[in-house]
């Protein structure tokens, strides 16, 4: 190559995995620099792909935040959760495991099997160091795993930044030299409704702390503008169950105007714009049991 040609940049997939709750959508929001995956206390949060993509200088990484990898299969809406997995390892350039700094659990062992094939790029990323009381207690999980080939190990705090600079460095350099997968300014591939309907969904599963969670979902039927300017978002709540919707609802819709009222604060940031948010709830049954329902409420299938 000679002096005058620039230097090629390098592009790539790059997939998050991990276990449920070991910090997956807050390292892919912290990457890019902006929210893009919901987060809450509870398991699966994650049920669809979420890209992200980081630009630096010339390269461009295409983060793939998936869902938390479940011990049970038995619903359609596990196994194709599931199923996103597989994909996104399939696809990837580099992957990153996740793990939480001083847990390693059954389901991260089951993990390191499934990416066993490719370790030599795979990152073993150790979250939350920032709950260790001291960098010390790291050595037994290193030493558990040190043994695996793994591409790099890097002790990480999502929450607080933490050698996440390191992590880029590491994930760029090992990035093929290609030419971009998305434009300057994307951050990702996911449209406004699906963004507005995984926000009203986050602040749904904060509020409501029994099995209601799992059998929830959301769907945007109509975006548009009212006369006062304001944009209009219509959504609909869908349960599984009828017994869950007093649940949802909350008494006097407590419930459902608080999640109401935090979906329109955030949204507001995300669109720009005031917002008028109207919410429904209705069931359907076994939607998550049904690769139809699922494709029709948006879900890859």
């Amino acid at each position: 190559m000679s002096e005058t040609e620039p230097v090629p940049g390098r592009c790539g997939l790059v997939a998050i995995v991990g276990r449920p709750n070991v910090g997956k959508s807050t390292l892919l929001n912290v990457l890019v620099g902006e929210k893009l995956s919901i987060v809450t206390d509870k398991p699966h949060t994650t049920r669809q792909r979420v890209l992200g993509v980081l630009n630096r200088g010339q390269h461009q990484a295409v983060f793939i935040d998936t869902p938390g990898h479940a011990r049970r299969t038995a619903r359609v809406l596990h196994r194709l959760m599931a199923r996103q997995i597989h994909q996104a390892l399939d696809e990837c350039d580099v992957a990153l495991l996740v793990v939480e700094a001083g847990r390693i659990t059954s389901q991260d062992r089951a993990l390191i099997e499934i990416v066993r094939a490719k370790l030599d790029r795979t990152f073993l990323v150790i979250n939350k160091i920032d709950t260790l009381a001291s960098k010390i207690e790291l050595l037994p999980t290193l030493e558990r795993l040190s043994e695996l080939p793994f591409a790099a190990f890097i002790p990480i705090a999502a929450k607080t930044g933490e050698n996440l600079e390191r992590l880029v460095e590491e994930v760029v350099a090992r990035l093929p030299q290609a030419p971009a997968l998305f434009p300057q300014g994307m951050v990702t591939d996911r449209d406004l409704a699906f963004r507005i309907a995984e926000v009203i969904r986050e602040k749904l599963m904060t509020l409501v702390h029994q099995e209601v969670p799992y059998g929830l979902t959301v769907e945007v039927e109509h975006l548009g503008h009212n006369d006062e300017g304001q944009r209009l978002i219509h959504a609909i709540v869908w349960i599984e169950r009828e017994s869950q919707k007093k649940i949802v609802i909350g008494k006097a819709g407590g419930v459902l105007k608080e999640a109401g009222t935090l979906a329109r604060q955030e949204l507001r940031g995300l669109i720009g714009e005031r917002v008028h948010l109207e919410l429904w709830v209705k069931v359907r049954e076994h939607w998550a049991d049904s690769e139809r329902e699922l494709s029709r409420l948006g879900f890859e299938v």
